[in-house]
């Protein structure tokens, strides 16, 4: 329950962000812009991940999880003194989202993995899931709510608070010393630093998890690569309402809009879109949580619930490359979204339930992050070409098709792997 309510408050507080995220990159930039911007993310992680896994050497784990949360939360009430003498933030902001929402995350999981076996972690994670799933849900509908009151930045503040009170959660859970030894995992030592040894070599020396860091990159160029599709023609539709002619009567003429009247307007056209969309995505991904996702892991296993997020994505792109309209194209990302988040995420986590505690802190936090922008990167590196070749969305769409064949390759080789271990784990526990 205590970690079902900590990912609720970090699910809760990364949506909010999220909204905030896609209304100043979208309102200052473009979709093409946002594309670019991401790819910028792989490199900052690059940097990035060595000095977390050296961190991750010298403390441990609970004193991990409280620096790396307190530096994001200093992070955000910066951006707020800054954005206070007019710093124009669109860009600097999505990076550190980008950056944010997959350590953060990254390490929540980490710490469940830590602390469960892998039995009670298969048997668990829908549940701690579904919390996160109730915070998807309602971090959406306060960033609509409060945006236009409020305004992006004091919302940054608003999420500053929320990350506060996760620090709650992993803490209470750390002091614990009365959780039945058959759900806890025992075998590590929570008071010592990791062993030495990068993120980066962890996950080129092992065949699994090189597998896994290649699956994030394919299943993430193709999500960026949706998501672009999605922002193009939401960002085409704002311009068209902003330059809609204003309704006058005939004894009076409406003036025309300033350009700043003309910025603002698109910026809350694609917040409420984002806002009703996150909200949309996340409540169908609360409800397969709730319903599904530990049903379809129970019954058909994790190597074989791999398999329908990418048929999910096949379906969609073949059919939006047919029916390239904002509607259907926000519906087939609505499908493709809400089961990553709950049925792929929640398969995703149990990846890691039969490896070593140096795997699953380190190397889960390089494929996390550093292997997903890594997606990103291509996918900007695919943006580039379409507007140097004028690529239709339809033509993306086939694109992706392609990638998503890849994919379904990949996981067919992670299922035979994951296999191998559980078998070869149990072995050893018995």
């Amino acid at each position: 329950m205590l970690l079902a309510i900590n990912l609720f408050l970090l699910l809760t507080g990364y949506l909010i962000l999220k909204t905030v995220r896609e209304a100043l990159i979208l309102s200052e930039g473009s979709a093409e812009v946002k594309s670019y911007a991401a790819a910028g993310q792989a490199l900052l992680l690059f940097l990035i991940v060595p000095v977390y896994g050296s961190l991750a050497g010298k403390v441990n784990r609970i004193q991990l999880i409280n620096s790396v949360t307190l530096f994001f939360i200093s992070n955000l009430i910066a951006f707020y003194l800054l954005a206070q003498v007019a710093v124009p933030l669109g860009v600097v902001f999505f990076l550190w989202v980008g950056i944010f929402n997959l350590f953060i995350i990254a390490q929540f999981w980490s710490f469940a993995n830590d602390i469960y076996t892998e039995e009670a972690g298969k048997r668990l994670f829908a549940i701690v899931a579904f919390g996160g799933s109730l915070g998807a849900i309602l971090g959406p509908k306060i960033a609509s709510a409060l945006f236009e009151p409020l305004g992006p930045y004091l919302l940054m503040l608003v999420t500053a608070g929320i990350l506060g009170l996760c620090l709650i959660m992993p803490n209470l859970i750390n002091q614990m010393n009365w959780v039945r030894g058959q759900i806890v995992n025992k075998a590590n030592d929570a008071t010592q630093p990791l062993a030495k040894g990068g993120a980066f070599k962890l996950v080129l020396g092992k065949r699994y998890l090189l597998l896994i860091a290649f699956l994030m990159v394919v299943l993430n160029l193709v999500n960026t690569t949706g998501e672009f599709i999605l922002g193009k023609v939401v960002s085409q539709e704002a311009q068209r309402v902003v330059n809609m002619p204003s309704p006058g009567f005939a004894e009076f003429t409406v003036p025309p809009l300033t350009d700043e009247q003309k910025k603002k307007k698109a910026r809350d056209f694609i917040a409420r879109f984002y806002g009703d969309y996150f909200f949309t995505v996340n409540l169908i991904g609360a409800l397969a949580q709730l319903f599904l996702v530990s049903r379809i892991i129970k019954h058909s296993g994790v190597p074989v619930s791999l398999f329908f997020l990418p048929l999910i994505a096949l379906a969609g792109y073949t059919l939006i490359a047919f029916i390239p309209s904002l509607t259907f194209i926000r519906w087939a990302k609505t499908l493709e979204n809400s089961t990553d988040y709950s049925l792929q995420n929640t398969v995703r986590q149990a990846l890691f339930l039969p490896t070593t505690r140096e795997e699953k802190y380190k190397a889960k936090a390089a494929i996390d992050t550093f292997f997903v922008r890594i997606g990103d990167v291509l996918s900007a590196a695919l943006v580039f070409l379409s507007v140097q070749f004028s690529l239709t969305v339809q033509a993306m769409s086939v694109v992706n098709v392609a990638l998503v064949g890849i994919w379904l390759l990949l996981v067919a080789g992670i299922g035979r792997n994951y296999r191998t271990m559980a078998a070869e784990q149990n072995q050893a526990a018995s």
